[in-house]
């Protein structure tokens, strides 16, 4: 399976997020950019998750439906023909870092998937039911992964 790269202005792969990003702060989406989406990928979707959370995988954001030939998504916006389902916090769109005060940083995994055919997700869909409806029609994946703690 070839891999798509993955990057953020607002981060470098393990590095920590902007304040900025998180709920606490103005909550703003970070900047994607993407390269290596195979040619006859039919949809891309994006899902931040966080697999530190106490009460297990958090989700922060999943976006579906993305248009395989967009680069990348600019800070505060849905990625190109995107829908933004509901996040971890019962919210539609991006929901940012915010683990309890105290806990040493948790990792924000940022991945976008190309499939081959449109996946079948809407509502609230939790990290688990992403990961099912990909991997069935997966061509490449590209993960970058930032940190945050309070």
């Amino acid at each position: 399976m070839s891999g798509i790269e993955l990057h953020s202005k607002a981060f470098d792969d393990h590095a920590f997020i902007a304040r900025r990003h998180a709920l606490e702060g103005e909550n703003v989406s970070p900047p994607l950019t993407w390269s290596g989406v195979p040619g006859d990928a039919a949809e891309l979707v994006l899902l931040c998750e966080d697999p530190d959370a106490p009460s297990g995988t958090f989700v922060h954001w999943i976006v579906v439906g993305i248009d395989p030939r967009s680069a990348g998504v600019a800070e505060g916006e849905c990625p190109p023909g995107g829908t933004e389902l509901v996040n971890g916090f019962d919210r539609r769109g991006w929901g940012g870092p915010h683990p309890p005060p105290g806990d040493e940083a948790h990792r924000y995994f940022f991945r976008l998937y190309a499939l081959a055919e449109p996946c079948d997700l809407s509502g609230a869909p939790g990290a688990e039911d992403v990961h099912r409806a990909v991997e069935k029609h997966q061509l490449a994946e590209g993960t970058v992964v930032a940190l945050y703690r309070r």
